[in-house]
């Protein structure tokens, strides 16, 4: 007799539990709710892959420590959510546990073993994670992000998922944009999303970057920053509206390399500018770096 397939295989996660993604996983992992092909297993932890869809890519180490010690006395309560993969299994949902599991020490933990298909491994993962509000912005955005690109969303589809207003997935979508160094500031707390929402009406990268070191060293309000971009767009001379003040490291850095090398010296970002002022200067300073030789056989 033939298997009879399970009809939620193939569908989207909203066909099979509706909007409350957190909820269902919840109620699959206490046998409160029904999953495609639902099987309960203890298996190795060198045999789980983590969640190449995972949007978060932040997590608390003392927090992580604090949940690795409550599973080394206790184990885990909750099972981790898992799929077969070609070898071993694919990490569905409980990234932290595992994390632990593995400060632990723990050889085996138990499982639920599901049969989701890759679309939908990636629609819960970050689904999940957006419910649980446990993103932050950038990781945020760049799940958003995903589910457009990698799934086809439309942003009326997105807004309707996530439940957020189409203009608020837009707008923190646009963060994007941003250059890597200003999303790191969001990342570390430097900086909120309110602050460097107002940079993207700059005209490049690096502007983005010099009014974001000088937003944070200023410790500008949101009004301020707004004020401040507009006033840099009005003048047109955004690198000699103020005076910046440099990093500290930075500055002792060049202040070595213009001792060793006689010469004014400037390191900016992705670029360290040495200047000179004829070509006897610069054999002397390419010399001194050990590249005369190589220079004049070129």
């Amino acid at each position: 007799m033939a298997q009879k397939k399970n009809p939620a295989l193939g569908k989207g996660l909203g066909a099979i539990f509706g909007s409350d993604v957190e909820k269902y996983l919840d109620d699959i992992q206490t046998n409160s709710a029904e999953a495609p092909g639902r099987r309960e297993i203890e298996i190795p932890v060198k045999e789980i892959r983590p969640n190449p869809y995972q949007p978060r890519k932040e997590f608390d180490k003392k927090a992580l420590q604090e949940l690795s010690e409550s599973i080394r006395v206790h184990g885990i309560f909750t099972p981790l959510l898992v799929r077969k993969g070609i070898s071993g299994y694919d990490l569905i949902a409980g990234e932290r546990r595992l994390r632990a599991a593995k400060m632990a020490g723990l050889e085996t933990v138990p499982a639920i073993e599901v049969e989701f298909t890759e679309e939908q491994m990636m629609e819960i993962s970050i689904l999940e994670n957006v419910q649980r509000e446990d993103l932050n912005p950038i990781e945020e955005a760049a799940a958003y992000d995903s589910l457009i690109r990698k799934l086809g969303y439309t942003q009326e589809k997105l807004a309707e998922r996530v439940g957020k207003s189409r203009e608020y997935c837009a707008n923190i979508m646009r963060l994007l944009k941003l250059p890597v160094e200003v999303q790191a500031m969001v990342i570390d707390k430097k900086l909120t999303m309110s602050h460097v929402r107002p940079l993207l009406g700059l005209k490049n990268e690096d502007d983005m970057y010099d009014a974001a070191v000088e937003v944070m060293q200023k410790k500008m309000s949101v009004r301020e920053v707004e004020q401040y971009v507009k006033e840099l767009n009005n003048n047109g001379r955004q690198e000699k509206t103020v005076t910046k003040q440099k990093d500290p490291m930075i500055a002792s850095l060049e202040t070595r390399m213009k001792q060793r090398l006689g010469t004014d010296v400037e390191v900016k970002r992705k670029k360290i500018e040495i200047h000179y002022s004829d070509t006897d200067d610069l054999n002397r300073i390419l010399e001194l770096i050990g590249c005369l030789e190589e220079s004049l056989n070129d």
